[in-house]
């Protein structure tokens, strides 16, 4: 879009002698404002009043090119953020007061969504290597909406076009002109020169057909990185699993990073084959003298769960001859003989908070019914017929081997049994379902709920012994005074 020659222009001219200064200047080449650019690693630019030197306004980003930049004005301070918005085009956008303005390539426009966007500024950026720019601020647009502070509206946008200027001289600067194109011909025609001109043309033709050479390799990671590198190849958060590659070291330190993040729970440390489960027992010891060095262990408490053979057993392969050694053997069960099989994987679940499912069990004994567990009411037997022949119960041989007859359990006497036993195990199961709510209930309660259980539970003791004290004087008392009264008596 073309300038109107009518509408009051500024026209941004850089100085010779120091090109961190732009004059602002009108036609008459009246200066309105002055741009200073601080020089540093920040990018900052300073817009001052040319007479005054006070600064109106500062623009400051990481870099030139950053795509969030801060404006901040003086008398009165107010921060305004200019970001951003373009994806394919030019786009960047700011708020002054209710309204929302928008910067797209040389034009400045109001957005009034769903509203067409109203042109408020209008730029035009030099075509030659000379950085000129012109700009002109659309007043009788701008007249149409209710803005309040028309001169700090007008200051934001100059601000945030100069930054724009030094964005595009980051990406373009002024002394990456190529330089001017000269004839390697001369004008006589010479055959040195001709051949000169001919090797020199094969020379850029070898340079611009040579490939271009490749970036090097980046270094291979040791230790701890190469450790954490070939975890995240297996996308597991919180599992480590200890292969052959790695020092036990750098796993311990691995698992100890992990274990100091707040949100990891727990970790597990699991063996990649058979040849690896002692490596694993190294890697806990050291991952758990790491915490202990650290002082970790007093504020936090690790618990520690051990499961074995959490993998199938692998298929058999063909037939192979063992000439080896008969293997040890260990006394196992009843007092037999068995070969010693070390675990074919392990899996160590480090965990700050308590798992009951992970808890070890005691082995449960066998359940088998013994004959004199459960005595039977013993009859007496009837007398015998004149004949001989006794109508009495059936009689069985004892259990234990001792020559005795007991009468044999009748179905009635069974069923009650089976019932008793029955009912025995339900009442066992609901007192492990109490006892188990009831630990879980201790590991969840605060501190001043468990010092209020606690207490509690000092008393109820506190009066059983007095109690069972009271009862036992008692006792006393009256088997003193029996005695007193038999002495009496007699």
């Amino acid at each position: 879009m073309s300038l109107d020659q009518n509408l009051f222009t500024l026209n941004l001219v850089q100085r010779p002698d120091n090109p961190l200064v732009i004059d602002l200047v009108d036609s008459n080449g009246i200066a309105h404002y002055r741009r200073h650019k601080v020089p540093g690693t920040v990018y900052k630019i300073e817009l001052v009043e040319p007479l005054s030197e006070s600064v109106l306004a500062t623009a400051t980003a990481p870099s030139a090119t950053n795509k969030h930049k801060t404006i901040e004005l003086y008398n009165p301070n107010l921060a305004i953020s200019l970001k951003y918005t373009g994806t394919l085009s030019t786009k960047w956008k700011f708020r002054w007061e209710e309204h929302e303005f928008e910067w797209k390539k040389e034009e400045c426009y109001i957005v009034r969504k769903p509203d067409p966007p109203v042109l408020v500024a209008i730029t035009k950026e030099p075509t030659s290597r000379v950085r000129t720019w012109t700009v002109q601020i659309l007043d009788y647009n701008l007249n149409r909406f209710d803005i309040e502070d028309r001169k700090g509206l007008e200051i934001v946008i100059l601000t945030a076009l100069l930054t724009f200027g030094d964005t595009n001289e980051t990406y373009d600067p002024p002394g990456d002109a190529p330089p001017p194109y000269t004839d390697p011909i001369p004008s006589s025609s010479s055959s040195a020169s001709i051949n000169n001109v001919d090797v020199d043309l094969r020379q850029l033709m070898e340079y611009l057909n040579k490939p271009p050479t490749p970036p090097p390799k980046p270094a291979p990671k040791t230790g701890v990185d190469r450790i954490a590198e070939l975890q995240a190849m297996r996308d597991e958060i919180n599992e480590v699993t200890v292969e052959d590659e790695g020092l036990c070291a750098d796993y311990a330190q691995y698992c100890f990073s992990l274990l100091q993040d707040e949100a990891m729970l727990f970790i597990t440390v699991r063996s990649a084959d058979p040849e690896q489960v002692p490596k694993v027992l190294h890697v806990v010891e050291e991952a758990k003298r790491l915490r202990h060095k650290a002082g970790v262990v007093d504020e936090q408490e690790l618990h520690q769960y051990v499961v074995y053979d959490t993998k199938p057993v692998p298929r058999k392969g063909p037939q192979i001859i063992n000439l080896d050694d008969p293997p040890s053997l260990i006394r196992g069960k009843g007092n037999a003989m068995e070969p010693y099989m070390p675990p074919t994987s392990l899996t160590v679940h480090l965990s700050k908070i308590h798992i009951p499912e992970l808890q070890p069990t005691a082995p449960q004994p066998e359940l088998t019914f013994r004959g004199d567990a459960y005595p039977t009411p013993v009859h007496s037997p009837k007398k015998e017929s004149p004949n001989g022949k006794g109508k009495g119960k059936e009689k069985a041989v004892d259990l234990k081997g001792k020559g005795k007859e007991v009468p044999k359990e009748c179905p009635k006497d069974r069923k009650k049994r089976e019932k008793e036993e029955k009912e025995r195990e339900r009442r066992e199961a609901e007192e492990k379902e109490r006892q188990r709510k009831e630990r879980e209930k201790q590991e969840k309660e605060s501190p001043r709920q468990r010092e209020k259980r606690e207490k509690k539970e000092r008393e109820l003791v506190r009066k059983e012994n007095e109690e069972r004290e009271n009862r036992a004087k008692k006792e006393r008392e009256e088997r003193e005074r029996k005695e007193t009264k038999g002495e009496c008596d007699d």
